[in-house]
């Protein structure tokens, strides 16, 4: 019988060929750095990392400064890939530099950082009355277009006389509004300046008393 047609790995070549596929495999995975091995670590947890997920406890020490790094050297081919010339455009010389560290440092912080933790107070009172607090002003990212939500919110609280006013304990009734200006929508798309985006979350007492939540509502500042 003749010999197959095709290419075929010389003999004694296979140590080689099997070198260079190392070398290559290496080289691919040394491309993604540390978000790699982080990504890893999720998923053999079996946790989410969608984009409003906190994945802190994946991220060892050392690893964040890492993952800027890596952040910006791929943020620079995208900029190249947008054909900018940054080697002599003064303006956007640094602007990979600066992309990584404002969605790692600032805008997509929360998710690399641990939650802070929270104060807890003793309802020396035993308080058992619907107490507001806002406007807080509240700023995000759209993680259909990366753009901006910047607004405020209000949030009710419903304290069970029984325990303390803020902490682990569950209250009897929480409650919150958001207003917000999302600039998927302003700066992109429709490009409507003026709509605001307005939701509302009730849960406990705020959910099952529609007396309760009526207040909570008139009491929210009203725009003219």
């Amino acid at each position: 019988m003749g010999h197959p047609q095709g290419n075929h790995t010389p003999a004694g070549g296979g140590g080689r060929a099997a070198e260079d596929f190392e070398i290559h495999i290496c080289h691919h995975v040394g491309e993604f750095g540390d978000s790699v091995k982080i990504r890893e670590r999720v998923k053999a947890a079996k946790q989410r990392f969608h984009a409003n997920d906190n994945i802190a406890e994946f991220i060892q020490p050392g690893e964040l400064e890492s993952l800027l790094q890596e952040v910006e050297d791929k943020m620079k081919h995208v900029l190249e890939s947008l054909v900018i010339d940054t080697d002599n455009d003064h303006n956007t010389n640094e602007t990979a530099k600066r992309l990584a560290k404002m969605y790692i440092k600032e805008v997509f912080n929360g998710r690399y950082v641990t939650s802070p933790d929270i104060t807890e107070f003793p309802n020396a009172e035993r308080l058992n009355e619907l107490m507001i607090v806002g406007p807080i002003t509240v700023r995000s990212a759209c993680s259909h277009h990366f753009c901006p939500i910047i607004g405020k919110i209000w949030i009710g609280v419903l304290p069970n006389e029984n325990t303390n006013v803020i902490g682990l304990t569950r209250p009897d009734g929480l409650a919150l509004v958001m207003e917000a200006t999302h600039f998927c929508m302003a700066w992109r798309g429709v490009k409507d300046l003026d709509s605001r985006m307005i939701n509302s979350v009730m849960r406990g007492a705020f959910l099952k008393d529609p007396i309760l939540r009526r207040e909570f509502l008139a009491l929210i500042p009203q725009k003219n």
